[in-house]
């Protein structure tokens, strides 16, 4: 059989840097609604342009189910509607406040 290199696709690396930056966007305007909990359609709002998008509306959508799987969001179903509640975790918020730049420019 004959060796096959497999190459990284130039679109694979603009999905998957196009997910990373959706996942810092919803990150940072979830910690700035803080204490204030949104729902993910009224994240979607906020956040896009034309809301009824589907596209961008789906990359919201998986940011949240993303950063809920790793620990940083708190994602609230709801039974009796296809929406959830999402908060930022108790270390998504310190990991904020230690990486912020704000503090050590008044030192």
């Amino acid at each position: 059989m004959r060796d096959q290199r497999s190459y990284c696709n130039a679109s694979a690396l603009t999905t998957a840097r196009q997910d990373r930056a959706t996942q810092q966007a919803v990150l940072v305007v979830v910690i700035d609604l803080h204490p204030i909990h949104a729902t993910v359609s009224e994240l979607i709002r906020q956040m896009t342009l034309r809301p009824g998008d589907f596209g961008e509306g789906d990359r919201i959508e998986r940011a949240v189910f993303d950063l809920a799987g790793i620990g940083l969001l708190h994602r609230h179903d709801f039974r009796n509607r296809p929406d959830s509640l999402v908060a930022p975790t108790q270390a998504a918020l310190c990991a904020f406040d230690l990486l912020d730049d704000k503090e050590d420019e008044e030192d």
